[in-house]
């Protein structure tokens, strides 16, 4: 699809979501059956939160994400946690000092 179009320019891909950074963090301890006590520390305050403006790639290519960041999140968290565990099987095991 990209190599099909003469637009050479970056383009955002990600959810229109609007969504903090303690949203995202609930979010993924939720996928990952975690609990977390967050720690807000004193610092400079950036952005309440994030999102993407997808409208440029759905005017240049057409397209337009089609699942939420929940799910993604969720099919992301599984393929690392199953390519995490395809390694630990292939790879030796460190040898324990004492």
């Amino acid at each position: 699809l990209y190599r099909q179009n003469s637009f050479l320019l970056p383009v955002n891909i990600g959810s229109e979501k609007h969504i903090s950074i303690n949203e995202l963090v609930d979010i993924v301890c939720n996928i990952a059956n975690k609990k977390l006590n967050k720690k807000h520390i004193p610092g400079p305050i950036g952005v309440n939160a994030r999102t993407s403006n997808n409208d440029l790639i759905k005017t240049v290519l057409g397209y337009a994400p089609n699942e939420n960041l929940e799910y993604g999140l969720e099919k992301t968290f599984y393929w690392i946690q199953k390519e995490i565990n395809n390694a630990k099987s292939i790879l030796p095991l460190p040898k324990k000092t004492d």
